[in-house]
């Protein structure tokens, strides 16, 4: 499976798991979605990259694509340090 086709089925899964929440809203307003969604997905990426890096942060943070202080703040914030 190339890149392009694995970001095509992430935005899939994004897609079909917002329809779902605005079905279950049944009526009422929906809020903070953008915050619901990133804090959704960034966990368990964080989790995944540290883990396929083995715990190296410089690794993990070159694989995120950002830089390590950055992967420290986003750790400490959702308690993964």
């Amino acid at each position: 499976m190339s890149s392009h086709e694995s970001q095509h089925d992430l935005a899939r899964c994004v897609i079909a798991a917002l329809e779902q929440y605005f079905r279950d809203l049944d009526g009422e307003k929906p809020a903070a979605i953008y915050d619901m969604v990133l804090k959704s997905v960034e966990k368990p990426m964080l989790e995944l990259v540290l883990n396929k890096s083995g715990s190296n942060q410089t690794l993990a943070a070159e694989m995120l694509g950002i830089n390590r202080n950055t992967l420290r703040k986003k750790l400490s914030e959702h308690a993964l340090l």
